[in-house]
């Protein structure tokens, strides 16, 4: 089963460094399994059975009677465009009493059907089954192409809430990996829990040690306690166990704020772009090459706003802007495009692999990643706008603003938000703020 990347060092909003990974396959083999390992390739992720004895390849369709052989005939017939066929292949390998990551295939690969058709009812149920009862990891989720058009729908919203709640149902390893990056965000915060805990405690005890010489200094006698001072001391008591409850309770809800800002930038990061050449892409495959500047309002605000900025293109671009204009109540429903919204596998893997792959991975992938800034112009359009204003609202509550009022929201070059306000930018003043891409301070942002 495949694992979520988490892009720690960039603290950003997405648990991958933006490769894509597809479905999970099983190889079909004469001979039992007995061992499977998950291996990466550029754009895969990958089954490899390893048997006791020699295995003979044969076309999948000669062998349809175990669930391993249906996964793998199914994978083949979509990858042919046979959808409705490879749902049946998928369906049928579950009649087939298969074994847990046979099961986890066949449900993960049900669901990109069902997205295949914008059915995202069905893909979110298919994918919830697997998260809950197989293991599911839910960066695979986040990252596979055959599934981008399913991530621009209510019910993928709905499925990521579930998971960054976290629980024995659904996502726990997706809660813990938003943890590990909330604690990068801020390192102390389990320090002052730990404090907080001790102090209360400690507080507690003396406390109860206190109670019985209050009761001695009220009842009064020779040997009585000083009844102010034994006052003084329990108040004291519990004062502090009134403030260091508090603070626990303020760093949890700090916590939950952060952990569902962190998935909100994580939605933002797969929200769809379509660049000048008519390319889809990904908000996350244009990390490190652009600054996106998001522009949401009505048509007339949004229209001066784009105007005004055209009079400072030059530099706009030097400081590599990217204008994302969203008018509010352009589509009602998500526009769903099927296969990633269109955009090839290639267009998904656009982004530098990791230092451990060998160099002629690296230099493909410099190659799309030069191919890609050579597509980028100075203003791109929102492919399904209706979840971009979802994604606009849900920021805007979190900041107490009315949700549909005029917005800006200005990205870093690592994809998380720099700033935003009401209204439109002062593009001006931007100018004067962002550092030119080829600058130290724009290097360090990266």
């Amino acid at each position: 089963m495949a694992v979520a990347v988490l892009a720690l060092n960039h603290q950003l909003f997405c648990f991958s460094n933006s490769k894509t990974s597809t479905k999970p396959w099983l190889p079909t083999s004469k001979s039992t399994l007995t061992h499977l390992k998950l291996i990466h390739r550029k754009t895969h992720y990958s089954f490899i059975s390893f048997s006791s004895s020699s295995s003979t390849s044969q076309s999948p369709e000669a062998n349809t009677d175990t669930a391993e052989s249906c996964v793998n005939l199914g994978l083949q017939l979509f990858s042919k465009g046979r959808v409705k066929d490879a749902l049946v292949q998928f369906e049928t390998a579950l009649d087939l009493d298969p074994n847990p990551i046979e099961a986890q295939a066949a449900l993960y690969n049900k669901a990109c059907c069902h997205a295949y058709r914008g059915e995202g009812k069905k893909a979110a149920e298919c994918l919830r089954t697997a998260l809950r009862e197989y293991d599911l990891k839910f960066g695979t989720i986040l990252n596979d192409p055959d599934l981008a058009s399913f991530r621009a729908l209510p019910e993928f919203k709905e499925l990521q809430e579930e998971a960054r709640l976290g629980g024995e149902d659904v996502g726990y390893g997706f809660r813990r990996d938003l943890k590990l990056i909330s604690e990068v965000q801020a390192p102390f915060r389990g320090v002052r829990r730990f404090f907080s805990v001790a102090f209360t405690a400690a507080a507690g005890i003396s406390l109860f040690l206190t109670i019985p010489r209050l009761l001695r200094a009220i009842e009064g006698g020779d040997d009585a306690p000083d009844l102010w001072e034994t006052v003084g001391n329990a108040a004291i008591n519990i004062g502090g166990i009134i403030a260091f409850v508090a603070l626990f309770i303020w760093d949890n809800k700090k916590e939950e704020e952060q952990l569902a800002q962190i998935s909100r930038d994580e939605t933002l990061s797969r929200l769809p772009l379509r660049l000048s050449t008519n390319r889809v892409v990904e908000l996350v495959q244009l990390r490190d090459t652009v600054r996106p500047v998001i522009l949401a309002g009505k048509k007339e605000t949004v229209s001066v706003a784009m105007q005004q900025a055209d009079r400072f293109r030059t530099e706009l671009l030097r400081r590599g802007v990217l204008l994302v204009p969203v008018i509010w109540g352009q589509s009602k429903e998500p526009q769903i495009e099927k296969k990633g919204f269109g955009a090839s596998q290639k267009a998904a893997a656009a982004s530098l692999p990791s230092v451990g792959e060998d160099f002629e991975k690296r230099a493909q992938s410099i190659t799309a990643k030069s191919k890609l800034k050579a597509e980028i112009r100075f203003k791109a359009e929102v492919v399904s706008p209706a979840e971009w204003e979802r994604w606009i609202k849900d920021q805007q509550k979190s900041e107490g603003v009315t949700p549909g009022e005029d917005v800006y929201v200005i990205l870093r070059l690592d994809g998380r938000v720099r700033r935003s306000g009401k209204g439109m930018p002062d593009w001006q003043q931007i100018v004067q703020e962002l550092p030119p891409m080829e600058a130290l301070l724009s290097k360090l942002e990266k």
